[in-house]
């Protein structure tokens, strides 16, 4: 009889315009893609409506694939507060959608994902695409590199061992941990 544990993960990058999502399934060693895809929003015209559509197909995903655990990449910091307004409520719409199943939920910053997958944080999402294409045998990378981003979140998550990474607990420690941001 097989022990191997199993696992499906979902990695969602929350976007206002579009956002991925990628399922994988962990069997052991074993990974293999389940799913990919986005979800175009720019056709909806105001948020609110943005933000139900994400609600209505991430858990449609949920519904269908039944993950254990999702993973989606926090929001980076912008110069713009009404879009990253808009995106901190696209990324809480989706994690409303994860936790009214009672799936845990973990956040990456965008470098961690790329250094989990590439072995370098400041990695193009070409580069991401590429190495996800390599490590899950993907037959072709999607014009939308969007799921390619969310694919890659997920693998970050199981890269961690489903632990979330380690945050800055005061300003003081952020600031000396981003050291790049300040001007």
């Amino acid at each position: 009889m097989n022990k191997t544990k199993e696992k499906i993960i979902l990695g969602l990058d929350p976007g206002t315009t579009v956002m991925g999502y990628g399922v994988i399934l962990v069997q052991g060693s074993k990974l293999t893609t389940l799913q990919l895809g986005v979800i175009h929003l720019s056709k909806y015209k105001s948020h609110e409506l943005k933000l139900k559509k994400i609600f209505e197909r991430v858990t449609h995903v949920i519904e269908e694939f039944g993950p254990d655990e999702v993973a989606l990449e926090a929001p980076f910091f912008g110069k713009n507060v009404q879009s990253m307004l808009k995106l901190g409520r696209a990324q809480g719409v989706a994690m409303a959608a994860a936790l009214t199943r009672d799936i845990p939920i973990t956040e990456y910053a965008p470098k961690k994902v790329k250094q989990s997958v590439t072995g370098n944080g400041n990695a193009s999402k070409e580069q991401v695409a590429a190495m996800l294409q390599s490590i899950l045998k993907l037959k072709e990378i999607p014009k939308l590199l969007d799921a390619t981003d969310a694919l890659a979140v997920a693998l970050c998550h199981h890269y961690q061992g489903g632990k979330p990474q380690t945050s800055s607990k005061s300003w003081k420690a952020f600031l000396s941990d981003n050291q790049d941001r300040l001007k």
